[in-house]
């Protein structure tokens, strides 16, 4: 990959209407961490944050509502995974042409010395350009396996924060919030059999989701135990 094509990539991105602050639900506890990114996106002078969390708890949901923000702000906003960098640490280090760079999978680059100083270079000229700097990651600092002391060092200057999953309550909540969105009823039971077969975390249940609406809407049909079982078969 050419550095100039991994500028491109980010810009390509449209983003998802449904990814935005006002959709997110964080877990009780992670109201700093939203405050955090909230800020970042809509003040260039508001510190950089380094956040963390499990799959499934809504890092790239929080870093693309950050992008879409901070564009409607009127500032120039980027996402990326980082994964997608490791095969040429010059497009990492590459990076540029916007205000907010977000940057997901930074667990990713932890441990290939390239990448590593690709990040930290990366990093220091954001900090000259006067950009901010938003990156995500499945565990915290600490957790990660950084050989570059120096790179460690000028994460360890970001705000450091976490998400948690949401519980089964409010990943049900959630369903139904999406569901009253779209104008389509979900009973409790439909629920129960979807829950003990599908898998739980937001990305999967909102991509399921989607396709459960979608084929109601073409079928004309209520989403039901049968309706689910045979999109669900359809899939598998």
């Amino acid at each position: 990959m050419k550095p100039t094509e991994a500028r491109q990539m980010p810009l390509a991105l449209r983003w998802p209407p449904r990814q935005r602050f006002e959709h997110f639900r964080c877990a009780a506890g992670d109201a700093p961490t939203l405050a955090a990114v909230q800020a970042l996106a809509a003040a260039p002078s508001a510190p950089w944050v380094l956040f963390s969390g499990p799959p499934g708890s809504g890092k790239t949901h929080l870093l693309i509502a950050a992008c879409q923000a901070a564009q409607a702000a009127g500032r120039r906003a980027q996402y990326l995974n980082a994964a997608r960098l490791l095969a040429d640490a010059n497009a990492l280090r590459a990076l540029g042409g916007a205000e907010l760079l977000a940057l997901d999978d930074v667990h990713a680059l932890a441990g290939n010395r390239d990448a590593e100083h690709a990040l930290f270079d990366l990093y220091n000229r954001l900090r000259a350009e006067q950009a901010s700097l938003l990156l995500a990651a499945a565990q915290p600092l600490p957790a990660l396996a950084l050989g570059l002391a120096d790179l460690r060092s000028r994460l360890g200057a970001c705000v450091q924060s976490t998400l948690s999953a949401l519980d089964e309550t409010a990943r049900r909540a959630l369903m139904q919030e999406w569901a009253s969105a779209r104008g389509l009823q979900v009973e409790p039971a439909v629920l129960d059999w979807l829950f003990a077969r599908a898998a739980r975390d937001l990305g999967s249940l909102h991509a399921l989701f989607e396709r459960m609406d979608r084929a109601a809407l073409a079928e004309r049909r209520r989403v039901t135990i049968p309706f689910l079982r045979t999109l669900l078969a359809a899939r598998d």
